[in-house]
């Protein structure tokens, strides 16, 4: 690998994504022992170097030998094209880039809700700033891909249910409006930062159910794992809640929308 010197990588240390990539790069030689810096032990140097506020959206690399700063897909993209110019080349072709810049956004500006951190609240911490066109799109992605594995995982149970995507959406949607109309009045300011932490819960059980949907198991297999993975939900769901400073309401209504709704399918089906 060809290292870029005299560059400083300005990460988030409490986001394990941004931890492990910017690990990744001083590990493999792409920047040198000294190439990234935390956003919360900032030198005074590259404090005065660059964008605070930006900085906490975009990943800054800030170039010591030119005194300046790039943000985000760029910082990236120029760190990896150092090493590998040809994917840069390719990466910064449109809609190729358009595509990365929106995915970067995505991710950045969710990350919190991907996973928590208790430090979020501080003021020197490197929490992005609220994007409700992302933070929507994060729920409605989520939504669709947790009802489509769940359309696949119902059959498996054999209760003489067919694969239905509406079915399982509308159970989706149904969360997320039970939760809000519930849930207003207490949550208050903290709505959005709610609902992606329970939209991250609901991945992490399709992540969990994703395995086993291919395999052809006894229907008493579905029925124990898929309690085993909704326990695990359950636990997560008051992990997140405790860490938003919230109490263990959020966690019964999550709950007991999941019975109705699950009562509510068997007694259509029987």
């Amino acid at each position: 690998m060809k290292t870029l010197k005299n560059h400083t990588l300005i990460y988030d240390s409490d986001c394990p994504m941004c931890a492990l990539y910017s690990n990744g790069f001083i590990k493999s030689g792409m920047l040198d022992g000294n190439g990234r810096e935390a956003f919360t032990e900032l030198s005074v140097t590259n404090k005065n170097l660059i964008d605070f506020n930006r900085a906490k959206n975009e990943i800054a690399l800030v170039d010591h030998s030119r005194s300046k700063v790039t943000y985000g897909l760029d910082s990236l993209l120029l760190i990896i094209g150092n090493s590998f110019p040809l994917l840069e080349k390719l990466a910064r072709i449109q809609p190729v880039y358009w595509f990365f810049k929106k995915l970067y956004s995505f991710v950045s500006y969710n990350r919190k809700q991907i996973i928590p951190s208790v430090k979020s609240s501080a003021e020197n911490s490197c929490t992005p700033d609220f994007n409700l066109k992302y933070r929507i799109v994060y729920i409605i992605f989520v939504a669709v891909f947790s009802a489509y594995i769940l359309s696949l995982y119902s059959v498996k149970a054999e209760l003489g249910l067919q694969r239905n995507f509406g079915r399982e959406m509308a159970v989706c949607a149904g969360q997320i409006v039970w939760q809000i109309l519930f849930l207003r009045t207490y949550l208050k300011d903290k709505i959005w930062e709610y609902l992606g932490n329970m939209m991250t819960v609901s991945l992490l059980g399709t992540l969990l159910l994703l395995p086993v949907v291919w395999l052809n198991l006894n229907s008493g297999f579905y029925w124990v794992y898929f309690g085993i993975v909704v326990f695990a939900m359950f636990l997560e769901h008051i992990r997140r809640c405790k860490i938003l400073k919230l109490n263990y309401f959020p966690t019964v209504s999550w709950l007991l929308f999941r019975i109705t709704a699950l009562a509510i399918i068997l007694w259509i089906t029987f």
